[in-house]
């Protein structure tokens, strides 16, 4: 007999993805829509931070977005039921910066950790699950990923195998490893929100906030291994990058990543029937979903 658990977040942790923002790398696919509902491969990009949360064992998420958009993220993923999670939706129509996203959602929040993951960035690996369920106690904790032009990025200086600082876009060698769109922070995130001056560009920056954090001494960084992907989609050529290696993954290994309800089913939030009822067509999607149960 089928089972599954009740709703029920089963930790202190809340999910945030960030899926606002112009797109004008990608006009004008995003004309129209947001780049975040734009295809990689066989399902939309939102699916992949969606369900880096949900491997995470996160069942509250807040997605934020336009207003123009808002519809069609519900018309996707409603309130999350389908895939036994909650889903809210928050409004960020200007680009005031990342960090805003905690002032946005501050009652969403509450007095709960929080997970930030940027809805543009893909993670894959199969370690990547114990990953982010290792314990986190306070503070804030970034992820980082190797990379060939940290130059493009915000790079973690270390000393000692501790960070010391992070420099964003470094025009001389740092180091190799690049902050990734992933985060985690206590509740008193919001407050030191609050508290940011905004920059240049007249954003309250991600990197700012994990300077405070820092200089505090209560930043955690984590480092991706090699067998976990990192993958920014915000272009193009990235977009293709994504869907030819999550197509090559696939095919590969006979079955999907990235899909919300075989991520729940595996976690026993849904029953294979709830699924079976939920398919509205047959396809190459439904039909990976169907054979991976």
């Amino acid at each position: 007999m089928e089972g599954r658990t009740s709703f029920n977040n089963g930790s202190n942790m809340k999910g945030i993805i960030l899926a606002g923002g112009h797109g004008t790398r990608l006009y004008p696919a995003t004309i129209s829509t947001s780049k975040q509902l734009l295809p990689i491969y066989d399902k939309p990009l939102i699916f992949y931070p969606l369900v880096t949360l949900m491997e995470a064992g996160i069942r509250d998420i807040a997605i934020i977005t336009k207003k123009k958009d808002r519809n069609d993220f519900k018309s996707l993923l409603g309130d999350g039921s389908n895939f036994g999670i909650r889903i809210q939706y928050f409004i960020q129509d200007d680009p005031r910066g990342l960090a805003e996203a905690f002032i946005i959602t501050e009652k969403f929040i509450g007095k709960s950790d929080v997970t930030l993951i940027l809805g543009d960035n893909i993670f894959y690996g199969e370690s990547l699950g114990i990953l982010l369920k290792e314990t986190f106690f306070s503070g804030a904790r970034i992820f980082c990923s190797e990379v060939q032009d940290p130059e493009r990025y915000g790079v973690l200086e270390l000393k000692n195998n501790s960070p010391v600082s992070i420099i964003e876009k470094p025009t001389k060698f740092i180091s190799k490893w690049a902050v990734t769109g992933l985060y985690v922070y206590d509740s008193s995130v919001i407050n030191q929100a609050k508290l940011l001056t905004p920059s240049k560009r007249g954003e309250l920056e991600i990197t700012d906030l994990n300077k405070k954090y820092l200089t505090k001494k209560i930043l955690d960084a984590k480092f991706l291994d090699s067998n976990i992907v990192w993958m920014d989609t915000g272009t193009f050529d990235s977009m293709h990058e994504a869907s030819s290696f999550v197509a090559a993954i696939q095919k590969r290994q006979a079955g999907l990543i990235g899909s919300p309800e075989l991520t729940a089913y595996k976690n026993k939030w849904i029953t294979k029937s709830e699924i079976k009822k939920n398919i509205r067509y047959s396809n190459q999607y439904t039909e990976s979903l169907l054979r991976s149960l």
